[in-house]
């Protein structure tokens, strides 16, 4: 089996990367070494904050992303993955920088909830991923409404995102996760859309009592897909 070489804009943060990483291995039908796909990675946890950006506080990472897109095509990548949902704020900077095809991680994601015919998604996203609008926009188009966290519980949500950052992982964080997911579904959410790739480090299906969307999972499945097609 062979398949196009795949160019991972990664690092943000890096325990995401290497999950993305991991479900890519995963969701491969392969069985040898040799069926697996080529994958390039630019992991680089120095591109910057994302969320600082949005608020004015910190340089935006345009520069930055552009310069790893052409990097991974100038190593070889046929087509390009970002498993960072905030940053693609910034996908016209990749798009911009390279020739290479680039799988879109917020349309991936809302194909995925579409699937599922919600008349809403409760939106678990960081604040730039939010004031971008990037997956109200998508949703919108789509006739489907957007509910996000009202500012104390998404306050709260990014202290959990930076936690996760820190290499949190435990009960108590997982409960808190569980709260911010359950005050969207109270809302009026259908289902639940993991729009930030720590979120499935701490919140599975099983933890709430509706479906939830992982981006994560949706851009590996589609990434494979291009990348085999």
């Amino acid at each position: 089996m062979s398949g196009r070489t795949v160019g991972v804009i990664g690092g943000m943060g890096p325990a995401a990367t290497l999950q993305f990483l991991a479900r890519l291995q995963a969701l491969t039908p392969a069985t040898s070494d040799q069926d697996h796909l080529h994958v390039l990675m630019d992991c680089n946890p120095h591109v910057p904050d994302r969320n600082a950006a949005a608020r004015g506080e910190g340089p935006p990472p345009a520069e930055v992303l552009a310069a790893m897109a052409r990097g991974l095509e100038r190593s070889g990548a046929q087509l390009l993955a970002m498993p960072c949902n905030t940053a693609h704020a910034y996908a016209s900077a990749i798009t911009g920088a390279s020739n290479l095809p680039f799988i879109n991680l917020i349309e991936t994601a809302c194909d995925a909830a579409m699937a599922l015919k919600p008349r809403s998604v409760g939106i678990l996203a960081a604040d730039g991923c939010l004031a971008a609008g990037l997956y109200q926009d998508v949703l919108a188009r789509r006739d489907v409404a957007a509910i996000v966290c009202e500012p104390a519980a998404q306050a709260h949500f990014m202290a959990l995102l930076y936690r996760i950052k820190a290499g949190e992982m435990g009960e108590a964080l997982r409960a808190d996760m569980r709260g911010v997911a359950e005050g969207l579904l109270a809302a009026g959410a259908d289902i639940l859309l993991a729009g930030c790739t720590e979120v499935p480090l701490a919140l599975g299906e099983a933890d709430v009592a509706a479906p939830l969307v992982d981006s994560l999972e949706a851009l590996a499945r589609r990434t494979v897909a291009v990348a085999l097609a």
